[in-house]
Parts: structure tokens; C-alpha cells; sequence
């Protein structure tokens, strides 16, 4: 027995069972890319189906050269790249799990200048502007999509998705706003509709009755211009006409100004669209996008709103998300906090995948938790994500570990973050480490603050001592005016209704977040879609309506040295949500300025070379941090083996992906 009943329930298709309704979405992890790297895919997917994904599906591959998102990226359009799957299909079949390849043809978002799509409209996302397909070619990117599935079946995978959503090729056929044809592929809501109905006909030809064929259907496309819902109503019925097994429902485009799977998204926004579309159609529909948790999954599939729960991400962040589900072990699920950093900004970059909370994501084979030959006694000065690794990480290798923890809490800095609205997901990390630390037997020691005296017992010393905020030279920089940005967050100091943050990197954003939002319910889904403006009912195309952007708690300024942007530092699939939610406060921006002094007046600028007055009642500082590394010295002169990691290591602007990264690496090499 289960306590999610429904979301281990297997699904009969007929040919085939699905062990359970968790989906593992797609996700371009750069190792498809290379044949080199195919044994590495082939241990990334092994461990999922290990860990009981009901179906994995992998990262696209182009049906053609014209569909690749940049030079040499991937694709299936040969027998000799079809047996390089071969390695990938045959280790998850080892562990018991069926995977699909997806099939993608980027369309107007390829990085390269062949690029192709319905009409010569170039997307905002990239620097290539499309060739207009002509009929043949039209009828070329069919043939490739069911050469590609039948390739599929020959490397021995179960299925295959086509990818229709998110702005690609066929998405951008069945738009307006891409689509400007008046031949047989445009023109009308039914001819736009044509290329999607063909491709999956023709892959259903090509493989065969018993093959799994998914289509990744635009249920919100959350672009002007988009789709209506009538459109999108009856593309699910053709598409199942045309011989679709499963319809996943995919969110937004790419290009979207509105966001879909950041951190601030409410958990399960989008399922409600996913159970508008199900009494539609006669096939399993697919739900997604901010599903990360299996409270929440059961609920999608308890409320008729899917047949199954597609995720993405979680499966990143903890490769046995399905097997602790069952086990009613949900509290030892590393759970997906949805920050992009190691994955998505990764992918844009052109780098392999990784997992911000789980660095072994991606690299299976290279880094290796193995158990240890020599057991060691580790000690670990600080509780914040770099030591919550390292002890976690060592003591799974089976060292003897104790934690010092001079605050009253575990967490660093992430117990801050959790804090700001939109980032109540850190908690969860939190809240599995302190799970694992239990679990694996670390012995915590809170509310100490270690000395030399504590640690010279110890074989093996990690500093992950952190960071303190670093005090500008400014005049009147002790004011009772100014506060530190950790007695904004945790609400130690009374902030006024006029507000200087000074420092705009990542830090400075959230508090401004945090100093303009109000008391309203964290993570409320009908709110969220009132400030961005989504309409899941699509009543105007695309799913967009005006949006209503909550009335800002205070009057803040958000002033920087830099000239570059506000924000400039942060993700590329992030940076320009939290930019927009400061703006829609009516945050007002300052850029290359100068801090003269701080008096009773407020915060005296130099800007352009003209002094400017901010009159504020509290002046908040974010301009960076310090190391904390005071016990350093002393151990070394002690003998004691010490090693520095995260912020002890490097204060520059916070990164947590690098010091869970540096955790995990460290007790992996003692």
C-alpha cells in the first residue's frame, strides 16, 4: 500500500503497461549532443528507471540538420546514429523502465542561419531570422519526424513524443503569430493544424500499432497571437484521430514574457488547463509544469485533471523521487526548488546539465559516492549548504561526521532565502537535509561555534564557515537608518515605507522583493495569474488578459555602482522574471551611482555627475559579502587537515550551486 494510490496505479495502453503515472519530461542535458557522452546518457536515464519513472522521455533530437538548435546539436536521421541509443535503451531496460525519445524540431529558435518555420518571422530569442518552408519542405519536416520514430524503434526505444508546444516548429504552424501562410498549411485554424495532424500520422505509419506515441500538445500558449482554446480543442481531437497514444500538455513559449517554471510560479498552475482539455479526449492526458512533490501529483490525478504527472527537473534533483514516493518516504525526496541555474541556464549556456541540489545529476559516472575504504572522523564547521553537502555526502560514504553550527538552526543562507516571496521552495532543501543528517547518523551540534580545541581531534576538518555582509566605506554608514539585509529578511529591524537598497545583485533584488511585497498568501495560484495576466480559460488567444500586478508595500529605490543593468548577474531563464515583478512594483531603478553619505535627510547620490537625495526612512545594504574563515589559520598551525568550501571559499556574489557542488565533490575525495 501507498499513500499516493492513484500515482502508482499502472496504466494499461493496451500493448504496453505503464508501471505507475509518473512521467519523466524532457530535458536537453548537452549529452546527447555528442557520441562520446552516450555512455554517460545511458547511466543519467538508468538511474531514473532505477529509481521508477513509469516512462522517461528523453532530451530532443532533430528530425533533420534544419531542426537542430545549433551546429552538430543532436539528431536521429541515420542507422549509425540510431545504434549509438542502443547503449541508453538497453540500460534502462536493465532497471526495468521504458523510455521515449522525443523528437524536436526547433524551428525559428535553432541558433544557426539555416533555420526554418512556417513564415520568415524571426523570433526575439534568438539571432537567426527562419526561412519560409516551401510546400516540399513543408512536406520534407513530415517524412523526417517518421524516419526519426522509426529509427527510434529500431534503437529500441518504447515510443517516442513529438514535440508540438513551446514555441517550436509545430507550435509556430499552429499560431497566428508565426503562422502567416495562405496555402494549404495556413490561412485557416484547420490548414494551421495540418502539419501537427500529418506528423503524428505519419509517425503512427512508421512505427507501427504497438509503439507509444506522445504528443506534446500547447495548451497555453501565453504569447499574443497564440491559440484560442477552441484551436487547442480541437487540435487534441485530431491529434488522437491521427493515432497519438498520450497528449502531454505543454505551458508557455519560450519566448513568453509571462513565467512558467521558475521558483515564484505557484506549485501545479497549470493543472487546471490539463483537466479542461482531459473530458475532451478518449487518450491519457499528461499534466506538467511546478509539479515537484507527490502530495500534489495525487491531488492532480484524485481531481480528474490528468491521467498522468509529467516532471522534469525533480527527476534532476532526486533520481528515486518515484520509489520514495511509494515507499512513503516523501520527507527523504530531494525536492526540486525550481531556481534553473544548473539546468536551464546550463542548457542556454551550452554546458551539460546539472542539478543545483544535486550536482551528481549528469555525471553519474564522474562523480561517485561510493562507500569509503578508510573511515574517517569529519568534522564540519557550518550548517549552511555547503556543509549540509559535505556532512550529508561523507556521512553516505560512510566517514563518522559532526556538524558545528554556531547559529540556532541549519540552513546559512538559504534560511534567508526562504524568506523572500517566491522562494518558499528552499525550505525544502532544508528540510531534507535535516532529514538526511538524522538518517545518516550525523551528530549536530547547534548553537556552537567551534574552536580550534573542538576540531583538532578530528581527521579531516571542512570549513564551510559562510559569510558575513561586507560594510561599505560610506559616511553615516552607522545611521540607525541603515540595516543589513539579514536583519531585513529575518524582520530584526523595523523597515520604513521609503526604502534605499543599495547593491543590485541577486541579493538586492530579493529584498526589494521581499520590502514590496505585502502580507498576501504565499504561492497563490489565482493570485499569481492575476499579476501576470494568464487566463487559463485562453478566452483571448493565447491564454493572456491584463494583468494586475499587487500595489507595492513600500516606496523602494534599488540603486547600484554598476552602469550595467539591474540584475545584470542573475540567470538567463530567471534574471528577467524578478526584473519584470520590480519593475510592475514601480521599484525605481538607479544605475551608476556614487554613495556619498547617509544622514538624517536620507542617502546622498552622485548620478551623471549631478547629486541626487533618495529621502528615505531606512537604507538597506546589499553590497556584498565577506569569508568567514577565522578559524583557517589556526588549524593549519594546529596540523589539523582543513578544507575551505563555499562561501568560506569564495564570498563574490552568493552561489549555491557551487557550493553544494563543492561539498558533494570534497566527501567524495576523503
Amino acid at each position: 500500500m501507498t499513500a499516493y494510490p492513484r500515482l502508482f496505479e499502472p496504466l494499461d495502453l493496451g500493448f504496453t503497461t505503464l508501471a505507475n503515472r509518473t512521467i519523466m519530461g524532457s530535458m536537453h542535458t548537452g549529452l546527447e549532443d555528442r557520441a562520446s557522452s552516450f555512455e554517460r546518457l545511458a547511466a543519467f536515464y538508468a538511474e531514473r528507471a532505477k529509481g521508477g519513472a513509469g516512462l522517461i522521455v528523453t532530451g530532443g533530437f532533430a528530425p533533420n540538420v534544419e531542426g537542430t538548435f545549433y551546429p552538430f546539436a543532436s539528431k536521429l536521421t541515420t542507422r549509425r546514429e540510431a545504434r549509438r541509443h542502443e547503449q541508453v535503451t538497453e540500460a534502462v531496460h536493465a532497471e526495468g523502465g521504458k523510455i521515449a525519445l522525443q523528437i524536436l524540431h526547433a524551428g525559428r529558435y535553432a541558433y544557426h542561419p539555416w533555420s526554418v518555420s512556417a513564415s520568415a518571422r524571426k523570433s526575439p530569442i534568438t539571432p537567426f531570422g527562419p526561412r519560409e518552408l516551401s510546400e516540399r519542405g513543408v512536406r520534407r519536416q513530415v517524412r523526417g519526424f517518421a524516419r526519426a520514430a522509426e529509427l527510434a524503434r529500431g534503437a529500441g526505444y518504447d515510443g517516442v513524443e513529438v514535440m508540438g508546444s513551446e514555441g517550436y516548429l509545430i507550435n509556430q504552424f499552429l499560431a497566428p503569430r508565426t503562422n502567416q501562410r495562405r496555402d494549404g498549411w495556413g490561412g485557416t485554424p484547420a490548414n494551421r493544424r495540418r502539419l501537427a495532424t500529418e506528423i503524428v500520422r505519419a509517425v503512427r505509419a512508421a512505427v507501427g500499432e504497438d509503439f507509444i506515441v506522445v504528443y506534446r500538445l500547447s495548451v497555453l500558449d501565453l504569447v499574443e497571437d497564440g491559440q484560442t482554446w477552441e484551436e487547442i480543442l480541437a487540435l487534441g481531437t485530431e491529434i488522437e484521430a491521427a493515432g497519438a497514444t498520450i497528449i502531454s500538455t505543454g505551458i508557455g513559449w519560450h519566448e513568453a514574457r509571462v513565467p512558467t517554471i521558475v521558483t515564484s510560479v505557484p506549485r501545479g498552475a497549470f493543472t487546471e488547463v490539463a483537466g479542461r482539455l482531459r473530458p475532451h479526449v478518449g487518450v491519457p492526458v499528461v499534466t506538467s509544469n511546478r509539479i515537484n512533490m507527490p502530495d500534489q501529483a495525487e491531488r492532480a490525478l484524485a481531481d480528474g485533471e490528468a491521467d498522468l504527472v509529467q516532471m522534469a527537473r525533480p527527476w534532476l534533483a532526486d533520481p528515486h523521487w518515484a520509489r520514495k514516493a511509494q515507499a512513503d518516504e516523501a520527507q527523504q525526496i530531494n525536492t526540486c526548488i525550481a531556481c534553473n541555474q544548473a539546468c536551464l541556464d546550463h542548457t542556454f549556456q551550452r554546458r551539460t546539465t546539472s542539478c543545483l541540489v544535486n550536482p551528481r545529476a549528469a555525471h553519474e559516472t564522474l562523480l561517485v559516492l561510493g562507500p569509503t575504504a578508510t573511515r574517517k572522523r569529519v568534522a564540519v564547521v557550518g550548517g549552511g549548504p555547503a556543509g549540509l553537502a559535505a556532512a550529508v555526502s561523507a556521512a553516505e560514504r560512510g566517514h563518522e561526521v559532526e556538524l558545528f553550527e554556531a547559529g540556532e538552526d541549519i540552513g546559512g543562507q538559504f534560511a534567508l532565502a526562504m524568506r523572500i516571496p517566491g522562494k518558499e521552495e528552499f525550505a525544502e532543501t532544508i528540510r531534507y537535509y535535516r532529514g538526511e543528517l538524522e538518517r545518516r547518523g550525523v551528530t549536530l551540534h547547534l548553537g556552537r561555534r567551534a574552536e580550534v580545541a573542538d576540531l583538532t581531534a578530528f581527521d579531516e576538518v571542512v570549513l564551510a564557515t559562510g559569510v558575513e555582509p561586507r560594510v561599505p566605506q560610506i559616511e553615516g554608514i552607522d545611521h540607525p537608518m541603515v540595516v543589513t539585509y539579514p536583519e531585513a529578511v529575518l524582520g530584526t529591524r523595523e523597515i520604513g515605507r521609503r526604502v534605499a537598497v543599495i547593491g543590485a545583485g541577486g541579493i538586492g533584488v530579493d529584498v526589494t522583493e521581499l520590502l514590496t511585497t505585502d502580507e498576501s498568501p504565499a504561492l497563490d495560484v489565482k493570485l499569481w495569474q492575476d499579476e501576470w495576466g494568464v487566463d487559463p480559460t485562453s478566452a483571448e488567444r493565447g491564454g493572456l488578459t491584463q494583468a494586475h500586478p499587487e500595489q507595492p508595500a513600500r516606496e523602494v529605490y534599488l540603486v547600484q555602482r554598476k552602469t550595467t543593468k539591474i540584475g545584470a548577474g542573475l540567470g538567463k531563464t530567471s534574471g528577467w522574471v524578478h526584473r519584470a515583478a520590480i519593475t510592475a512594483k514601480g521599484v525605481r531603478q538607479i544605475t551608476g551611482a556614487t554613495y556619498e553619505k547617509i544622514d538624517d535627510d536620507g542617502l546622498h547620490l552622485t548620478v551623471d555627475g549631478r547629486p541626487q537625495l533618495l529621502e528615505v526612512d531606512s537604507v538597506v545594504v546589499c553590497t556584498g559579502q565577506e569569508s568567514v574563515r577565522d578559524l583557517l589559520e589556526p588549524l593549519q598551525q594546529a596540523g589539523v587537515q582543513v578544507h575551505v568550501i563555499g562561501g568560506a571559499d569564495v564570498a563574490a556574489e552568493l552561489d549555491a550551486k557551487r557550493a553544494i557542488k563543492q561539498g558533494t565533490e570534497l566527501a567524495a575525495a576523503i
